[in-house]
């Protein structure tokens, strides 16, 4: 815990936010962020919240012209935690703007909790399960960072047309970011003609892989592998000292800095790994070349910025411009913010945002392969940009919704 309240002094102190700036004139503004300082995935959330404070020194502090204050929840990416930590920044903390959180099964819960808020305004951070707003959303939360089988465009047809993988065994973590994942994959590899015919769904927090990876069958031409933080370093590294041949088909996660600057012969199975996500550490356009120095600038920073980095970024951004374009008032029960928020539109390290009419977005996704940069640091290469990825893949709403919840056995291509 003293580590991570370093890392939030330290990037408060970056975006002016300690000291007298607090007691301004103009007031102040309360905005909670929710991440998961705890568990396996406490690394995501210190650089969920490495970006938030990037977006928030870009507005040298202030949304609405008031400064802001960051009233912090943490979680351990369960939905208990989550709701715990956010009943206390709504309810005893009084924010009226709360942005998370991380995981996917949080997401869930926090969109329930929501619609029990009407008055409070929730911008999501990276949860990235599909039905946090695909289906019964609520009113009063957006995510501005897309959904995870929106982070797999490209992905399965580039896996089997280029790669010339035909079939791929799955090992994922057992709750809903990852079974969108998987979807989004499958989506289109199996429509690419490609066959899965195992997947194995394991705890979040398991140590031991030994018997998921005995399971695996022989003779797949690949694995695809949607595990993150913890559990991805765990798995890596133990199906190399296996002896593991089979090569990788990265989820988003599971390739992100979070797990590519981990130590150890883990590498070695990493590169030439194809994912998909919102960013790529190869990308030469000079806005995600500002971000990255700006996100260097924050304590603790990885050579490049994780997908978390940049979600969080993306979502506080989304949350002060929409704070400005109301003067920072919520005094209405945010109606007046929410309003701004729905129609809003604008530019991303990563590209165009906007959303759709369930306060989704719609963004730029990257396919990328694992590469060892100049540096010796494992990279995202960017292979091709797939533009402006809705929240039903380019299927009309109605046909994507009759393909069923995402779940363990949905989809299935044997």
């Amino acid at each position: 815990m003293k580590i991570q309240r370093r890392v939030l002094a330290t990037a408060m102190v970056a975006a002016g936010l300690l000291g007298h700036g607090l007691a301004m004139a103009d007031g102040t503004i309360k905005i909670g962020l929710l991440a998961t300082f705890e568990g396996p995935f406490t690394v995501l959330g210190e650089d969920g919240l490495r970006g938030a404070m990037v977006a928030i020194g870009e507005f040298n502090g202030k949304a609405g012209g008031k400064t802001i204050e960051i009233v912090r929840g943490s979680s351990d990416a369960s939905p208990d935690s989550a709701l715990k930590a956010a009943r206390k920044l709504v309810e005893q903390d009084k924010v009226t703007v709360l942005v998370g959180p991380l995981s996917g099964d949080e997401g869930l819960a926090i969109k329930d909790y929501a619609k029990t808020q009407p008055k409070v305004t929730f911008i999501n951070g990276t949860s990235a399960a599909a039905d946090t707003t695909l289906r019964n959303p609520a009113p009063n939360f957006f995510r501005y960072s897309t959904d995870g089988a929106q982070w797999m465009a490209g992905l399965g047809t580039y896996a089997y047309q280029v790669k010339k993988y035909k079939t791929a065994a799955v090992v994922a973590e057992d709750y809903s970011f990852p079974y969108t994942q998987v979807f989004g994959f499958m989506a289109e590899f199996c429509k690419a003609g490609g066959k899965v015919p195992s997947k194995a769904w394991v705890p979040i927090g398991t140590k031991d892989y030994a018997s998921v990876i005995a399971a695996i069958p022989d003779n797949v031409d690949a694995i695809y592998v949607a595990l993150g933080g913890a559990d991805a370093v765990n798995f890596l590294s133990q199906y190399q000292r296996a002896g593991g041949k089979a090569p990788l088909i990265g989820g988003s996660i599971t390739v992100d800095q979070t797990v590519l600057t981990a130590k150890g012969k883990l590498r070695d199975v990493l590169i030439g790994t194809p994912s998909a996500g919102p960013i790529a550490d190869t990308n030469d356009t000079p806005a995600w070349n500002s971000f990255v120095a700006a996100y260097k600038k924050q304590a603790g920073a990885f050579p490049s910025p994780s997908l978390f980095a940049h979600g969080y970024y993306v979502d506080m951004k989304a949350t002060i411009l929409g704070l400005n374009a109301v003067n920072g008032d919520t005094s209405d029960g945010g109606a007046k913010l929410r309003g701004a928020l729905s129609k809003l539109s604008f530019d991303t390290p990563t590209g165009k945002v906007s959303l759709d009419s369930n306060r989704n977005a719609i963004a730029d996704i990257y396919l990328t392969e694992v590469v060892s940069g100049a540096d010796g640091n494992l990279v995202n290469k960017l292979i091709k940009v797939v533009p402006q990825v809705n929240q039903t893949l380019g299927i009309p709403v109605k046909d994507f919704l009759a393909l069923g919840v995402v779940g363990r056995d949905n989809p299935s291509c044997k």
